[in-house]
């Protein structure tokens, strides 16, 4: 009896066909029908989230902008003009809340992980801010990532943009005093080395 190969069979991290089937599939399906299996794809992404399943998490929400990527591009963007029809404005809007959604969730489940990619973390959550600026999630997430990776300035703006969006969040208020120490030791080795 032959054996299967290595990648026989094999699914990626979020389950289902590895992601150059999916993409050939994909190619092929409505604007509509690829919207469903993202939010899908980001529903069972959620559940594993409440389950602490954090890997399976992280897949779900990669497979779910993984389906996006199949979607035909606006209208305004340079393509062929006889391409399929782009999105209409409302399934552009549900397109947009699924990638922030996505994005802003795979931060929070990164964050859980025992050694964090705080690179990956600022990454995301800079994709949210670049779509919604004023996302609170996404810029207290930067503010901690900015920490993490030793950028005091940047995470003192990205905080301070947080606490303006919602005052009393203790978790951002203790992140604040944190940076604000870094800062001050920082400014105090400095004048001590001149």
């Amino acid at each position: 009896m032959e054996r299967p190969g290595p990648a026989a069979g094999k699914l990626n991290a979020g389950g289902g066909a590895p992601p150059q089937q999916a993409a050939q599939r994909a190619a092929g399906a409505e604007p509509a029908e690829l919207i469903q299996r993202a939010l899908d794809f980001k529903g069972q992404g959620a559940q594993c989230y409440k389950d602490k399943k954090f890997r399976e998490a992280i897949g779900k929400y990669h497979r779910a902008l993984l389906e996006l990527k199949g979607l035909p591009p606006p209208r305004d963007e340079p393509g062929p003009a006889a391409g399929p029809p782009g999105l209409s404005a409302e399934q552009r809007r549900l397109v947009e809340t699924i990638e922030i959604d996505c994005y802003n969730s795979l931060a929070a489940c990164l964050l859980q992980a025992e050694l964090v990619n705080y690179e990956r973390v600022k990454e995301y959550c800079l994709k949210v801010l670049k779509k919604e600026g004023e996302n609170f999630k996404a810029l207290y997430r930067s503010g901690v990532a900015f920490y993490h990776l030793g950028d005091f300035n940047k995470a003192l703006y990205y905080l301070k943009e947080a606490r303006s969006r919602q005052p009393t969040d203790t978790n951002v208020i203790r992140y604040i005093q944190l940076t604000e120490m870094k800062l001050s030791r920082c400014s105090q080795r400095e004048k001590e080395a001149l």
